[in-house]
Parts: structure tokens; C-alpha cells; sequence
């Protein structure tokens, strides 16, 4: 059985996250994070739901820690959260990139 606390901290830790910062990214009251973490409360399942798609993972992912979030689907996910000028932004930065890559394999 998975601790929920746990596996958010874990997953919060692996981003570098305070717990102010998680609350602001999932869009939760600062009170009720650190409530949940100071009297050891779960989350309500909305609470949960938000907390999921701040990390950009699924419920399923969250509570089945075997399954390895695909980078392509974090990447997608984060990408959809972007305005239109910074989705340019980040595809022009992935096309350099591409082609830096490939010159790369070219030169060696």
C-alpha cells in the first residue's frame, strides 16, 4: 500500500520543490498543503487530482510507482500548459537543438 504523503514528497523532492512551491504550482491553498503535512491528513481526492497534474502524471501513475512516467508525456503535458509565444519559443529551441545533435554525430 502506497503512503500517499510519501510519494507526494518523494515526487515533490524529485522536482526540487518546497512545499509552497508545490501548492502554487497545483494551484491549492498554502494552508491546506502544509495542513496535510504538519497533522498528516490525506488529501482530498480534488486536492489529489490537482497535486497529479502539477507533476504532470496521471492518478493511475501516482499510485502505481512501478510504472515509469513517460518523458514524452511529461513533456507533452507541460508543453499544452504554454501560451502560443512560448510553445515557438520551445519548438524553435528544440529544432536547434536537433540540428546541434546532429552535427554533432557528424563531426565525431
Amino acid at each position: 500500500m502506497i503512503d500517499v504523503l510519501e510519494r507526494i514528497n518523494e515526487l515533490r523532492r524529485e522536482r526540487g520543490w518546497t512545499i509552497y512551491k508545490l501548492a502554487e504550482e497545483a494551484m491549492v491553498a498554502q494552508s491546506t498543503m502544509s495542513n496535510m503535512f504538519t497533522r498528516k491528513t490525506l488529501p482530498s481526492l480534488y486536492t489529489l487530482s490537482q497535486i497529479c497534474e502539477a507533476f504532470n502524471i496521471t492518478m493511475s501513475e501516482f499510485f502505481n510507482d512501478n510504472i515509469a512516467v513517460d518523458e514524452e508525456t511529461r513533456l507533452l503535458a507541460s508543453f499544452r500548459k504554454l501560451d502560443e509565444k512560448d510553445r515557438k519559443t520551445v519548438l524553435a529551441l528544440s529544432e536547434y537543438l536537433r540540428k546541434v545533435a546532429e552535427q554533432s554525430k557528424i563531426n565525431q
